[in-house]
């Protein structure tokens, strides 16, 4: 329990990013998380709201439950706890959802539906990212640590309600609801930049720099550029986004024109 909690430091070497340890680790947890989230929301389909809300509010409880564990065992770690809270605040694209998911199981009207909105568009990708994608975590930490097991399963988490919240047909991606989502966006990206900016040693966001993740492609693309290079990042959220709505009004009007031509096919 020691080693695993990394108490007085780790005195396995790490396995490294994409190790058979680190793939067996994050396979075993994306399988589950398909497996789990396309099951219950299948079964929990045609239920009422209020039971389909039960499995978020669990989500909601378990993922901030295991951040806060892991939280704890920094701090105790740690030989700054000043320095350590301000590495883990969640400002990162993933760590969101350990508010918006919360506020997708407890709040009400549209506000409900644009958080319910952004951790399904959000919460797949982070879980992806955070896990097959998180190369810096797998070659700083061994794989069977509280550092990537707590992270593999809060990201993990995320996936599930995203995938869970499609199935279970919580979605509504209403475009109305659009601005709701770049509010939450640009908010988060907002304190962010001003943390990254106060502390000079954070990267939330990956604004200031790259990870090993697909932000690297960027990064490259306009030499690690200090302005530039955080714009790009937050507009391709910004465009990640609109796909998703636009996709579902495209959608609806499609199945609107279907209806309405069978509807003139069935008139005498």
């Amino acid at each position: 329990m020691r080693e695993f909690f990394g108490i007085g430091g780790y005195e396995r070497t790490p396995e490294g990013a994409y190790s058979w340890q680190h793939l067996t680790f994050v396979s075993f947890l994306i399988i589950s998380m398909f497996v789990g989230s396309i099951l219950a929301g299948l079964l929990l389909r045609k239920s009422e709201l209020k039971a389909k809300n039960r499995v978020l509010i669990i989500c909601a409880v378990s993922i901030n439950s295991v951040e806060l564990v892991k939280i704890v065992a920094a701090l105790i770690n740690s030989d700054n706890p000043w320095k350590t809270v301000l590495h883990l605040l969640p400002l990162f694209l993933c760590s969101i959802q350990l508010i918006t998911i919360p506020l997708a199981a407890f709040t009400r009207g549209r506000m409900k539906e644009s958080c319910l909105d952004f951790v399904f568009i959000f919460g797949l990708l982070g879980a992806i990212l955070g896990t097959v994608g998180a190369a810096q975590n797998y070659n700083a930490y061994p794989v069977l640590s509280i550092d990537n097991v707590a992270s593999g399963i809060t990201h993990t988490i995320s996936g599930f309600a995203s995938v869970y919240i499609a199935a279970s047909g919580m979605i509504s991606l209403k475009l109305k609801n659009m601005w709701i989502s770049y509010i939450i966006l640009f908010g988060f990206s907002s304190a962010a930049c001003i943390v990254n900016l106060a502390t000079g040693f954070t990267n939330y966001m990956f604004l200031v720099s790259h990870d090993g993740t697909p932000y690297s492609i960027l990064y490259n693309m306009v030499n690690g550029n200090k302005i530039i290079y955080p714009v790009l990042v937050i507009l391709i959220f910004v465009i990640y986004i609109a796909v998703y709505y636009l996709t579902a009004l495209l959608i609806r009007h499609i199945a609107k024109k279907a209806r309405a031509k069978k509807k003139e096919c069935l008139k005498p």
